[in-house]
């Protein structure tokens, strides 16, 4: 017997009782909070590594280019291979890859070769992408279609306990380990040397995690034809309008919140904003996903009660609010200005996400797919912010991100609407 919902996925349970959600939700709650954290230490190796090389803004982007292409190279695909093989091997085999690219972190330090450290990220990408695809329709399909938002939302919230800690993490084991001379060949290679420790440790993690879950009995997800929204077998996913406006909102969504906490270190850094130390203003960034994750354990409550599209447009307003202030206003007022706008940011990836995979029956898989290939808008926002930085400063850059929460507006209200070609 299978315990279905409304949705477009199902679970079949090893029991009768429903416990097997919890267990299954709490286990993939942990994957959501390791890959927050692997994803927000990008932050800390954009300053980082833009010392270590000397880089211009738009060179450092190249560093959330490379994580965030590899979702366009490999979410199509990640959703054959989790078709093929199941979210639960599709996760076990991503954080495989996740853990070879952390481990390349090792030989690029000791080389100090930028293009091997962009090498690295992409290949640990590759292995996020992979538990995206797994991880996201699987939570979505564990209880009923109408919490599917809230659901997802509260497993995110742990994403963001990851994107939390991981700034303080950096800023204590990567921004403050040189000891040597600034500007001195040793300083360099300290710098440099500075990311290994960590991300050894995040490859131990990882490739413990892959064992745990070759290992556990999770239920089993199986897809089934809703014939409300899926009736067509000659269809695909991409006849949904919503899934496609969706797939945009999700490149605009990423493109904007990646930009704003790729510059975040520099802009609290400047002398007019707060002056602060790269390490000090590493430590700033946990109010900023501090925010996102308390406002996504309120939008999991609140979207029990409101329709998630309103909810997302109310919060893409705000955003647009905080970042007209982050670029009119100096000192403390712009700092946490564009710190609060992790507050509002906090529900919209997952919300999004759900909202764009209603209805698509057994197109899900394919769906989640072309979702998580609209997650390259990470790799193109913040290179032509990066630009922008260069030829008008950072501050002044953080308009570009109001016009990607504009279109989410839309979306909120109107976009999302289920339609069928």
């Amino acid at each position: 017997m299978s315990i279905t919902t409304n949705s477009t996925t199902t679970v079949e349970p090893t029991g009768g009782n429903g416990q097997n959600y919890t267990f299954a939700l709490s286990v993939l709650t942990f994957l959501f909070f390791i890959w927050g954290f692997i994803t927000c230490l990008n932050d800390i190796l954009i300053p980082h590594l833009k010392n270590v090389f000397e880089l211009t803004n738009f060179q450092a982007s190249l560093i959330q280019f490379c994580f965030f292409f590899a979702y366009f190279v490999v979410s199509i695909p990640a959703g054959y291979l989790v078709k093929k093989v199941g979210y639960q091997r599709g996760a076990v085999i991503g954080l495989v890859i996740a853990a070879a690219g952390c481990l390349l972190f090792y030989p690029a330090s000791q080389q100090q070769v930028y293009a091997m450290f962009l090498f690295a990220l992409f290949v640990l990408a590759s292995g996020i992408t992979i538990l995206q695809v797994s991880a996201n329709p699987y939570v979505t399909a564990l209880g009923r279609k109408e919490t599917a938002s809230s659901r997802l939302t509260w497993t995110q919230a742990f994403n963001s306990l990851g994107t939390t800690i991981a700034p303080q993490f950096g800023g204590l084991l990567i921004l403050s380990a040189a000891t040597a001379a600034v500007g001195t060949a040793e300083y360099k290679a300290q710098e440099a040397a500075a990311v290994q420790g960590p991300y050894l440790l995040l490859a131990g993690v990882l490739l413990l995690l892959a064992v745990v879950f070759q290992v556990l009995k999770l239920p089993k997800v199986v897809e089934h034809h809703d014939p409300v929204m899926a009736d067509s077998d000659s269809g695909s996913a991409w006849q949904h309008s919503h899934l496609v406006l969706g797939a945009l909102g999700i490149f605009l969504y990423v493109g904007g919140e990646v930009a704003i906490g790729s510059y975040m270190i520099g802009f609290i850094s400047l002398p007019e904003i707060a002056g602060f130390d790269h390490a000090t203003a590493a430590n700033m960034l946990q109010f900023y996903w501090g925010g996102a994750m308390v406002g996504r354990f309120i939008g999991a409550g609140v979207m029990q009660y409101v329709p998630a599209g309103k909810v997302l447009a109310f919060n893409a307003v705000a955003v647009m609010v905080l970042l007209v202030a982050t670029i009119m206003t100096t000192g403390h007022v712009a700092m946490w200005s564009v710190l609060l706008i992790g507050l509002f940011n906090s529900i919209m990836f997952p919300t999004i996400f759900s909202l764009a995979v209603t209805g698509l029956g057994r197109h899900t898989s394919q769906g989640s797919g072309v979702l998580c290939l609209a997650i390259v808008g990470g790799a193109i926002v913040p290179v032509l912010q990066g630009i922008l930085a260069d030829a008008v400063g950072i501050q002044l850059s953080y308009a570009l991100p109001i016009v990607c929460y504009a279109y989410i507006v839309f979306y909120g209200l109107k976009g999302s609407v289920p339609k069928q070609a």
